[in-house]
């Protein structure tokens, strides 16, 4: 859980830094530099893990509600005609990134990403506990003489255990 929850930071701090770095290095040295996108590929492969895994929704979900606020950040600006200048605090690569991702569009992208992949009912079921758990093969020996095998002490709903001449139909009948 906590994880889930540092690492949406994180992935937008790489996001930032890496676009940033790239934009500078592009700008003042005219090269690329790998670093930069070394960190954009760290921040996708955080990103991914983000909206692919088995974490807990939460985290893509709080996640997905901060991506979106920034991301909102310049429809805010435009429609109030106030200006909110967040890149001011950060260090300049970090500015810069967080300019170029936040007004080109791609921050509100990944926010309603995230939030759609927490919305998905998969993510908020729990671990399958009890009835519905796989249980190790049972032998029953009035099931062995038959060939036949149980999971857990339910019967099987596609295998006849009564009639030894019905087990070749898919579902028991009656």
């Amino acid at each position: 859980m906590v994880g889930g929850l540092l690492l949406p930071p994180l992935v937008a701090a790489g996001l930032w830094y890496g676009v940033g770095e790239l934009r500078l290095s592009a700008a003042t040295q005219f090269r690329l530099s790998w670093l930069g996108l070394a960190v954009i590929v760290a921040a996708g492969i955080g990103l991914a893990f983000l909206i692919g895994s088995r974490l807990s929704p939460v985290a893509s979900l709080l996640g997905g509600l901060g991506f979106t606020a920034l991301g909102l950040v310049p429809t805010i600006e435009m429609t109030t005609r106030l200006t909110i200048s967040v890149s001011e605090w950060l260090p300049a690569p970090l500015g810069v990134g967080y300019e170029s991702v936040t007004y080109t569009g791609a921050m509100l992208f990944v926010g309603v990403a995230l939030l759609m992949a927490s919305m998905f009912p998969s993510r908020w079921r729990s671990a399958v506990r009890g009835r519905d758990a796989v249980y190790a093969p049972v032998y029953d020996s009035e099931q062995a003489q038959y060939g036949s095998m149980s999971y857990g002490s339910e019967p099987s709903p596609y295998l006849s255990h009564h009639r030894p001449e019905d087990a070749t139909r898919p579902m028991h009948r009656e």
